[in-house]
């Protein structure tokens, strides 16, 4: 995966001289050539180590489908494989970065799960519609996270484009809203997030 992709401009474009505090220095090559970890990157041994010892934020987004007047029309969950080997849903969710904006850390999360033709319709303000507080105590919150406690921004986005599975997802399955507000749909998403889901959709409207 491309390290801040977003955050290191080829000379040729148009916000090529911006700056960029700790990155104004990185070019293109050497995110392609670094060896080891690339710069803005943790190793293994330092991210378990800093998830031990301070809260990491997150974004949490519920994809969604809208019709013309912006109505909610479908709602998207991820299937992917457990570590003991089961199917389950989850959403589309991640870290931000160091040095990279909330907005830019809601939209390469999506291409990373989704592709890069879901093409998201990203909201005017990054106000989240909720903030979940994941722990890795379990009970200590209605958000459960073995890792680490994590701070999750938690978005609605609508989807225009093509939402194909990335990465360890094995498809993407959408359903209508009113199926996914039920008990039997959202409890189906383990640690919490099927809470998510449903109070990002009442959130948009749907109840």
């Amino acid at each position: 995966m491309a390290v801040l992709n977003d955050e290191v401009p080829d000379d040729d474009d148009f916000d090529a001289k911006r700056k960029r505090g700790e990155f104004d220095h990185i070019t293109p090559d050497d995110v392609v050539n670094a060896g080891g970890t690339p710069p803005g990157w943790l190793s293994d041994t330092e991210i378990s180590r800093v998830r031990g010892e301070i809260p990491i934020p997150y974004v949490v987004v519920v994809p969604v489908r809208t019709d013309e007047t912006g109505h909610v029309t479908q709602v998207g969950t991820l299937l992917a494989v457990d570590d003991d080997g089961t199917i389950t849903r989850t959403l589309v969710a991640g870290r931000v970065l160091f040095h990279e904006t909330i907005r830019n850390a809601v939209r390469r999360n999506i291409a990373r799960d989704l592709g890069d033709l879901a093409l998201p319709v990203l909201p005017a303000t990054m106000t989240p519609f909720t903030v979940a507080e994941f722990f890795p105590t379990p009970g200590a919150s209605d958000y459960f996270d073995p890792r680490q406690h994590a701070i999750a921004l938690c978005y609605v986005v609508p989807m225009a484009g093509d939402c194909k599975p990335q990465d360890e997802a094995l498809d993407v399955e959408w359903c209508n809203p009113e199926d996914a507000m039920q008990p039997d749909f959202y409890e189906q998403v383990p640690n919490g997030c099927g809470r998510i889901i449903r109070a990002g959709l009442m959130w948009a409207g749907i109840v």
